[in-house]
């Protein structure tokens, strides 16, 4: 029988990434009856769908391979620090290949809703091809930034050339050799986009809503005996990734910021400034991240660092954040990206100074002029976190739809479970430890996490398993806790909920999408909740007493 002929599995997986991808190899090892199901044609994920010029990691590339295999760890050979999209979609069908995984994944394979039957103890799941599957256990592995959104503007349509959001970027590649580009959006993606296209293009007019702080990546290749040296270290390496808040390997400064002298301080930022990576921003003084004076004074070092690498003064200013500090979302890393407004086919359009009215047949109207383009790229981000999770039709007991509980902002317990939603699990979910860190080292922990839970329910016999109400309010309020100390409760960023492209996550209300209390604090807090019995976590027994994971 070929997977799709199945209609019931012990498990659904949803989503075939970086998660899904090891959530059913851990699945499989077991001999359980899963299967994922994948919207796109092919695994992968984020790495699938951004093909734009310029996408790649902003983790050292093998801090982001799994850590699980050690013969992937001893074959795979990382080409650069910081990997591209290509080699990065290889690595994933090489590990998917490795373990034959590919056959329990299910392609071109929509889910538009998921029911939990009450009578049955089961999901009910409709695909839009029109199939309804059913399993016991439901595992969203959806990813966080997997819900493109478009900008609200007049005319999308209206447009003759070719037009598409960056995650939609054509799979055959685009010529922009001496074409007129337009992009909106300066935010990760036109970061990488920018610094990648200016010197191919013919003319490049950046639409700039909001300016975003960024730093250097700093990439190069990996040699051969660069990676032999890396393959020798790699329990060093994740032990290192463990150890810090962000499962990185850069690890914060913890002497106080005041007490260490200016002149050292400046001496700090310019050798981070330098390397490789996320160091300017995590291996950082902790007070950047919580103290208006320390990270204003910080944000001034990078201001600078800004001003001298553009050459027009006017273009540097529009070009530096004045809403919000270096380092309080996200930080960007760019190749070349500031260098890109030094040349005279590249525009910057501020149109906080210079509206934008709407889309034309023939480009973009604002409200100095218009502009004809060959190609419009909107770099405008995710519907980011929830947004995913959104486009399914997902409805727990009493027919209670999660869109609507989580329409203010998701309530979960660890990030992995919800209250009012039997046997669903998450393992990188909203406010679980994979949203705010390195994304592999995140997934990681929050599958085997999930596992060692699936494996207490068949090993006891039970039937049903659900977060406490109580449980996933103790554990919301402590992730809204944490935002209360962090600067980034100030930011316009997706970690705070905001995007002005979605309906109702324009400034305004807070949610509080993510964990900030670091990877050590959150492994230290879900292993407690595994060794006390699964505190937080009821279990209604099978009067069968009978396994039925297998197929």
């Amino acid at each position: 029988m070929v997977i799709t002929d199945k209609t019931h599995f012990e498990v659904i997986v949803i989503g075939a990434g970086v998660a899904g991808i090891y959530q059913i190899k851990r699945l499989t090892d077991l001999g359980v009856s899963a299967t994922v199901l994948e919207g796109s044609a092919g695994l992968g994920g984020t790495w699938y769908n951004n093909r734009y010029p310029g996408a790649r990691f902003d983790s050292e590339s093998y801090t982001y391979g799994y850590s699980f295999s050690r013969e992937v760890l001893d074959e795979w050979h990382w080409k650069e620090k910081f990997s591209s999209q290509p080699e990065n979609l290889r690595y994933l069908n090489f590990v998917a290949d490795k373990f034959d995984l590919r056959k329990y994944m299910q392609f071109n394979c929509r889910v538009d809703a998921a029911i939990f039957d009450e009578a049955e103890n089961l999901w009910r799941l409709k695909v839009d091809d029109g199939r309804e599957l059913t399993c016991r256990f439901v595992i969203l592995a959806v990813g966080l930034l997997s819900t493109p959104t478009l900008p609200r503007l007049e005319g999308m349509d209206d447009f003759k050339g070719r037009s598409f959001h960056t995650y939609y970027w054509p799979h055959e590649g685009v010529d922009l050799t001496g074409k007129k580009v337009a992009i909106i959006g300066t935010g990760a993606t036109a970061i990488q986009i920018i610094g990648e296209i200016a010197d191919k293009v013919g003319e490049l007019h950046v639409f700039q809503r909001r300016p975003n702080w960024s730093a250097p990546l700093n990439n190069s290749p990996i040699s051969d005996a660069e990676m032999a040296d890396i393959r020798s270290r790699y329990d060093e390496i994740f032990a290192a990734c463990a150890r810090s808040p962000g499962g990185f390997e850069h690890e914060p400064d913890r002497r106080p910021f005041f007490e260490v002298p200016r002149e050292e301080r400046l001496a700090l930022w310019d050798k981070l400034y330098d390397e490789p990576g996320f160091g300017i921003w995590l291996a950082n003084f902790r007070e950047i991240f919580i103290n208006e004076e320390a990270n204003a004074e910080f944000s001034e070092y990078i201001a600078d660092r800004i001003r001298q690498r553009v050459k027009d003064p006017v273009t540097a200013e529009k070009l530096i954040p004045k809403d919000h500090g270096f380092g309080v979302q996200r930080v960007p890393l760019e190749t070349k990206y500031f260098e890109a407004y030094n040349r005279d086919n590249v525009h910057l359009v501020d149109i906080k100074e210079t509206s934008l009215e709407r889309i034309t047949e023939t480009g973009i109207r604002t409200s100095e002029r218009d502009y004809d383009f060959d190609i419009i790229i909107y770099s405008t981000g995710f519907d980011a976190i929830t947004g995913a999770f959104d486009h399914i039709d997902i409805r727990g007991l009493g027919g209670e739809k999660l869109r609507d509980k989580w329409e203010d902002g998701p309530s979960t317990f660890l990030g992995m479970m919800i209250h009012g939603f039997p046997n669903l699990l998450m393992p990188n979910g909203p406010q679980s430890g994979a949203a705010s860190t390195n994304y592999p080292r995140g997934i990681e922990i929050g599958v085997n996490w999930c596992m060692d839970l699936l494996e207490h329910i068949w090993k006891n016999g039970y039937i049903r398993a659900e977060a406490t109400q109580d449980a996933e309010e103790r554990w919301t309020a402590e992730v809204t806790k944490m935002y209360a100390i962090m600067l980034m409760r100030k930011a316009k960023s997706w970690f705070t909920g905001y995007n002005s492209n979605v309906k109702g996550h324009e400034e305004g209300k807070i949610r509080y999408f993510v964990y900030n209390g670091g990877t050590p604090k959150y492994v230290a807090t879900i292993d407690a909740v595994a060794g006390n019995n699964y505190e937080g976590v009821t279990f209604v027994a099978d009067p069968t007493n009978k396994s039925k994971k297998s197929a």
